[in-house]
């Protein structure tokens, strides 16, 4: 279930947000150092994401739920966000050459359909970031932080479904080392905690951070490629009743001798 819009905007000014920001931002800025003349779309609440892209990119665009809610974005700008169907999403098939999502997968009821809509949208090797909370991170327990209160992934789990929707996995990156703590201490040290977490207990981080990108359809072919082929069965016929296979019922055949 979507968090309403208005909870992530503030929390997202508070200082615990205003750091997860810069964290999550420095790994998507990692893997897109740039997105000069491309169009991108946010799905979710993405705008903290793609705000760093708006000087460069031809088109930003935060798409948000309905079951979300929408709010104006960016503050200091003309408006670029949409209020949508998380399964209809309002635009032409090879819109956009990049998206983002984060705070909607794991919220929505059925990610599959978010999935194979943002796929039709993307154009043909298009790219994707979905930001998910790590099942085996305490950021996922912890209700801090909207990452705590919707379903989360596991690597595995997050390939397999963006590969049943045609995106193959090209990055796997995690984030959120920190104690999900309020704590100004722990705040002030985040940079070495995301450090020494990289470093010591990847596995546990908050967040999973992949990068996808868009597969066509492939025809299936049958023996792994090899050419099938087919018997060519000769017709069966099935005799009438009181007829025995392989005699004509209308030749009188003289009996031969009988053994003895």
């Amino acid at each position: 279930m979507y968090l309403d819009v208005g909870d992530l905007r503030t929390f997202y000014d508070l200082p615990l947000g205003r750091l997860l920001r810069s964290l999550i931002g420095a790994r998507v800025r990692s893997l897109w150092p740039s997105a000069k003349g491309e169009s991108l779309l946010g799905i979710g609440y993405a705008g903290p994401f793609l705000r760093p892209y708006m000087d460069e990119a031809e088109r930003c665009v935060a798409a948000m739920p309905a079951a979300q809610g929408v709010v104006h974005w960016p503050r200091e700008r003309a408006n670029a966000s949409v209020l949508v169907e998380a399964d209809q999403l309002p635009f032409s098939d090879s819109f956009f050459q990049r998206a983002i999502m984060v705070h909607a997968l794991d919220m929505a009821g059925d990610p599959a359909a978010l999935l194979r809509e943002a796929w039709r949208v993307l154009v043909p090797g298009g790219k994707l970031i979905v930001i998910v909370p790590n099942r085996r991170g305490v950021w996922a327990r912890a209700e801090t932080s909207p990452f705590g209160y919707g379903r989360p992934f596991s690597k595995s789990q997050i390939q397999a479904l963006l590969q049943s929707c045609q995106f193959d996995v090209i990055s796997k990156e995690e984030t959120l080392y920190i104690p999900p703590v309020k704590s100004k201490v722990i705040l002030r040290s985040a940079r070495t905690w995301e450090t020494v977490g990289r470093a010591l207990w990847p596995a546990f981080a908050g967040l999973l951070v992949i990068e996808a990108q868009k597969r066509l359809y492939k025809p299936a072919q049958a023996d792994g490629g090899k050419r099938s082929v087919l018997r060519v069965l000769r017709p069966v016929f099935v005799p009438e009743a009181g007829v025995t296979p392989g005699l004509n019922p209308h030749r009188r055949d003289k009996p031969g001798p009988r053994r003895r």
